[in-house]
């Protein structure tokens, strides 16, 4: 059975890939930071025939990350997949208002935390035959995108969003170069392109569905042993970094 652990996945994008890939037949580890609404994200799961184990999981957390990977040992002894989904918008802050501490604590999710917990899971992953870890980033964290005067985002002065996306396809594609037996792919949930993107509580007025945004997630999580690392791409394909 294919194995796979999602941070921030008892609502929104982290939920509906459980849900899609549960009903591949894969066992979902589903990582959430509230324990209530987790267990009651994996009760919902469950009972639509999902092979769903709930883990108390807070990314920003050293002990918490550490109490996730002894709760998943006790499971198995591998995870094919890891899905660092969790994320927070931070506050909107202009540059010219934002202190270090308003870009802390939207780096510790957004940056720290996938470092945190990738890191915790590598030798779970690396017992794997086909590890395959999915950064979910944004297109706020593509430079082209955020520089093109056709878009919104280039307009929206913001500054600890966008760069701890930017800062999170760097590391991507670092751990894609130093660990090449790992794919670490990156993805943004929308389409680019056409400036659409799905709606959740970080984009209440996104226009696609959750299914449709999760689709570049499902397509890196279930790539072939043959298939590409290092890479970023939205629900169309390869977009520029």
């Amino acid at each position: 059975m294919t194995s796979v652990l999602i941070t921030g996945a008892n609502k929104g994008l982290g939920y509906e890939t459980a849900r899609r890939l549960g009903e591949l037949g894969w066992r979902v580890f589903l990582g959430s930071r509230d324990e209530g609404r987790g267990r009651a994200a994996a009760q919902k799961l469950a009972a639509d025939g999902a092979h769903v184990i709930m883990v108390p999981l807070d990314v920003t957390s050293e002990e918490s990350v550490a109490g996730a990977v002894r709760q998943v040992r006790e499971h198995t002894d591998r995870i094919d997949v890891l899905i660092n989904n969790a994320g927070t918008p931070g506050g909107g802050v202009n540059p010219a208002d934002a202190t270090a501490k308003d870009i802390h604590a939207v780096y510790d999710t957004n940056v720290y935390g996938p470092v945190r917990v990738t890191n915790a899971f590598l030798p779970l992953l690396q017992a794997a035959d086909n590890p395959r870890v999915v950064m979910v980033t944004g297109a706020g964290g593509s430079i082209a995108f955020v520089t093109d005067p056709g878009q919104a985002v280039s307009k929206m002065y913001e500054l600890a969003y966008t760069s701890s996306k930017a800062a999170l396809n760097m590391i991507t594609v670092r751990y894609a170069q130093a660990l090449p037996a790992i794919k670490f792919n990156a993805v943004t949930p929308g389409e680019v392109a056409n400036g659409r993107f799905p709606a959740t509580d970080m984009n209440p007025v996104g226009v696609l569905t959750v299914t449709e945004g999760s689709d570049p997630i499902i397509d890196r999580a279930t790539l072939a042993s043959d298939g590409p690392t290092g890479t970023f791409i939205d629900r169309l394909g390869p977009i520029a970094w």
